[in-house]
């Protein structure tokens, strides 16, 4: 049954992804957080890579919820947050779904969101834990290249930037950013008066991501 599932997921995420493109999205989350958080980040990283490493994604990203069979239509999907994040069980079994499937997450923590994420993550997947991403993985050696592996963009408590991840058979399905805001990055120059080369570091580290995902 769970190999009639997974295939059922791979056949629907391979047809609407035909169907709709190259389009990307924001997750919905519940539980209170604020899921909506640097409204000019997606867009922006979008512009950048249309015009940078060649891609073709509809510049107005949509917002698609955990549960809904709409997640299957992007090969990216992208989360963020500063507080509580909340997955119902069927939230949870679409998620594991789209991700096992071929889909791409990517959460990039705005600041606080990391312990109830991690709980969140037991529940899509029970049976895995976050690993750690060397310097040496693909996604850093993307048409840009990071050798020391994710780069700091914000600091909040003097951490050192994380790139986690969670695997299966070798693939890529779930990057974590901490301790980077990458995010903060990617938004108007403006909201947070980056210096431009830290900005253009945020947008290119982005811009792996995507490519990564795009291709995986």
């Amino acid at each position: 049954m769970k190999q009639l599932t997974k295939l059922c997921g791979f056949l629907t995420f391979f047809v609407i992804s035909l169907c709709h493109g190259q389009e990307i999205a924001v997750l919905k989350y519940g539980g209170g957080g604020d899921w909506y958080s640097n409204p000019t980040a997606l867009p922006n990283l979008i512009q950048f890579c249309n015009s940078n490493i060649g891609t073709k994604i509809n510049p107005k990203p949509e917002t698609v919820e955990a549960g809904s069979v709409s997640i299957f239509q992007y090969p990216y999907i992208h989360m963020t947050g500063h507080g509580n994040v909340f997955f119902t069980n069927e939230e949870a079994e679409n998620l594991r779904t789209y991700l096992m499937s071929g889909g791409f997450l990517h959460i990039d923590d705005n600041y606080g969101m990391e312990p109830y994420l991690r709980r969140e993550l037991e529940k899509v997947f029970p049976n895995k834990q976050l690993r750690e991403l060397g310097g040496d993985h693909p996604i850093f050696n993307q048409k840009y290249k990071f050798p020391a592996g994710l780069p700091k963009i914000h600091e909040h408590d003097g951490k050192r930037p994380q790139a986690l991840g969670i695997f299966d058979e070798g693939r890529l399905l779930l990057l974590f950013t901490f301790e980077s805001d990458l995010g903060d990055g990617w938004e108007d120059p403006s909201v947070h008066n980056d210096p431009e080369e830290v900005r253009l570091k945020a947008l290119q580290m982005g811009a792996n991501i995507v490519e990564y995902a795009f291709k995986s």
